[in-house]
């Protein structure tokens, strides 16, 4: 089977990028990460892609001059890879308007909030300030506004009683490493695809009847489409 390469933005530990490469490993998994690229080179992630055998490569943000000359170096060296889908896992730099039109439809990110509630920073204290009951995460493509791109997919997780926001954070984030190599699998097959600015899956006729909320499962975790 012939995969889809794809490339992992990461500036920290990269949890949600083993989680990808994890997936990865499956023969019956239909990308393949072809390299690893953080802007910190000190990312505690980096280590891990080598471990697992991975080509990395810092692309330090301190040695260029503006935002644009770094992505030009990042989107060279994504070129160089034979890259077609970039995952940012992590990854805290904001990009430049040409670079997010260059992957337009091709570039992912996951954010631990059910967007579009709770964008931005500690979208965990923010829903339980809001005093929701139910939280999660959502992979959507990027775009310009930050936490704004067409949703590819989502999990929904409980917000219990006596959550504090690194509780919620961490029922997010097994919900995370499940679902972004869901979503990443969806772009690779073409299941799901860009149209018109709206994410579209294969065989639904509308967007209401492609979302549905399977039970939570005994993880708390239920996925949406």
């Amino acid at each position: 089977m012939s995969k889809v390469r794809i490339a992992i933005l990461i500036s920290g530990r990269g949890s949600n990028m083993a989680a990808l490469i994890e997936a990865a490993r499956r023969p019956d998994y239909p990308a393949e990460v072809a390299i690893v690229i953080s802007n910190r080179p000190q990312a505690a992630g980096l280590e891990h892609a080598r471990s697992a055998g991975i080509e990395t490569a810092v692309v330090d943000h301190k040695a260029y001059a503006s935002r644009d000359s770094f992505d030009t170096a990042v989107d060279a060296l994504l070129a160089a890879k034979g890259v077609a889908l970039v995952c940012l896992a992590g990854f805290m730099r904001i990009l430049s308007a040409p670079f997010v039109a260059r992957w337009q439809g091709r570039m992912l990110n996951i954010h631990p909030s059910l967007l579009p509630s709770f964008k931005g920073l500690e979208p965990q204290r923010q829903a339980l300030d809001a005093g929701v009951t139910i939280s999660g995460c959502t992979v959507h493509l990027v775009t310009e506004e930050m936490d704004a791109g067409p949703i590819i997919a989502q999990a929904a997780v409980p917000v219990l009683p006596g959550d504090d926001p690194a509780a919620l954070e961490a029922r997010i984030l097994t919900a995370e490493h499940k679902l972004y190599p869901f979503a990443v699998g969806l772009l690779a097959t073409g299941a799901a695809r860009l149209v018109d600015g709206q994410v579209l899956r294969s065989g639904h006729k509308s967007e209401n009847s492609r979302l549905f909320v399977p039970p939570l499962t005994s993880d708390g975790v239920s996925t949406r489409g």
